[in-house]
């Protein structure tokens, strides 16, 4: 069984950052492909980042481009989203997912098998 645990969220002032972590229980950890994904109230889920196995290739909303940076440490079983100069507009519950079929780079939310609990992130503005 695969568990994901996600930490880092909380409150911040537009113009802040945050680091959020994804803490994934299973051996074969650096044969995931995992991604990062938000929901916003009365919105629906939007994909935000991915990364491959090793983390040698990564694709981001175009929303987030420039601003957020996921990786991984396979070492740790752990993968991270680097957010910075955060606006009001990116409050949302953020999640983690992994995907063990291949990989790649997958930005659909129905690819992945595995979702953690999700972590709230608000910027105030």
């Amino acid at each position: 069984q695969v568990q994901l645990e996600e930490s880092g969220g909380g409150l911040v002032q537009a113009g802040g950052s945050l680091r959020l972590s994804c803490a994934v229980s299973v051996r074969t950890f650096s044969r995931f492909a995992m991604g990062w994904f938000r929901q916003a109230p009365g919105k629906e889920r939007e994909f935000v980042a991915t990364i491959t196995w090793s983390g040698g290739s990564t694709r981001y909303a175009d929303s987030v481009k420039g601003r957020f940076t996921i990786s991984r440490d396979n070492g740790k079983n752990t993968v991270y989203l680097q957010m910075n100069s955060l606006k009001p507009e990116d409050t949302a519950v953020y999640y983690c997912a992994a995907d063990g079929d291949k990989d790649y780079l997958a930005t659909e939310g129905w690819r992945y098998d595995y979702w953690g609990q999700g972590t709230q992130v608000t910027v105030s503005s």
